[in-house]
């Protein structure tokens, strides 16, 4: 791996714990101004000096953060669908690689749909990116997403997602959580972060989802939802560092919650 590579990934994944808090910010690229984040810039300003890395889109990126900033950022450069549209899975590269050096990015990502009639176009899109990626010395973040078909979020699915972004080169992938999620993480040969999700019932299930799945081998989270749309959003992420960077329990990250919370 080529020293700007390696770099760049060192910016992602901390090299002092080996692990990563993403806080996810590109919601609006298929849903608009989603709950919590209809004000991009009030939302991501009181967050991302806890996040170890942003991940937005280049138009929050360019409107709503800070060039001052030193969080390190993966940006969304897929899109091309909406919530309200035919198929979520009908996306493509909408951003230039040669945009995303000129943004100083730490890495990019873009979504795959395996198992939907759009699988092909973003399995190759993936791979596109990945050859950009390496010329570059830019780490691709693949995410194994699900578009509105929340019920396949299990191991065997999430499984054959993972593995095939590896086998196509990317550097890092995002994925759900799932039952037997130690399966998913010995089948994929790079680092695997998960997502967030849709908002959990209460904190206690968020902080139990980010323990076990660091403790079967995740090296972070990706979250966004469970994060910005709780009543208290800075006591939220300080407490999913906690567990994903000094190995707290689920117990001990609410305790933490509940003293920043005030």
């Amino acid at each position: 791996m080529q020293w700007g590579m390696q770099n760049r990934m060192s910016r992602i994944v901390q090299p002092d714990t080996g692990h990563t808090v993403m806080l996810a910010v590109d919601h609006g690229y298929f849903l608009g101004p989603t709950s919590c984040i209809e004000d991009a810039q009030k939302t991501i300003e009181p967050l991302i000096g806890y996040a170890d890395v942003l991940m937005p889109t280049r138009g929050v990126l360019r409107n709503c953060v800070s060039a001052k900033t030193q969080t390190p950022i993966v940006l969304r450069v897929s899109g091309g669908t909406s919530v309200i549209g035919e198929a979520l899975s009908n996306e493509g590269i909408t951003t230039a690689f040669e945009e995303a050096i000129r943004l100083n990015v730490a890495g990019v990502a873009l979504s795959i749909f395996v198992g939907t009639p759009h699988e092909r176009q973003t399995l190759l899109s993936l791979s596109e990116l990945v050859n950009q990626g390496e010329r570059y010395g830019i780490p691709v973040i693949a995410v194994t997403a699900v578009g509105k078909e929340l019920g396949k979020r299990d191991a065997r699915f999430l499984g054959l997602c993972s593995r095939i972004a590896a086998e196509l080169g990317c550097h890092l992938v995002k994925t759900y959580y799932c039952e037997e999620f130690e399966k998913v993480i010995e089948g994929c040969p790079v680092p695997i972060v998960i997502a967030g999700g849709p908002k959990l019932e209460t904190e206690m299930d968020a902080f139990r989802m980010v323990a076990d799945a660091i403790k079967k081998g995740a090296v972070g989270v990706d979250m966004g939802r469970n994060i910005w749309q709780n009543p208290h959003p800075v006591a939220m992420i300080k407490a999913v560092r906690a567990l994903v960077h000094e190995n707290a329990t689920p117990d001990g990250a609410l305790e933490i919650y509940m003293h920043e919370k005030g």
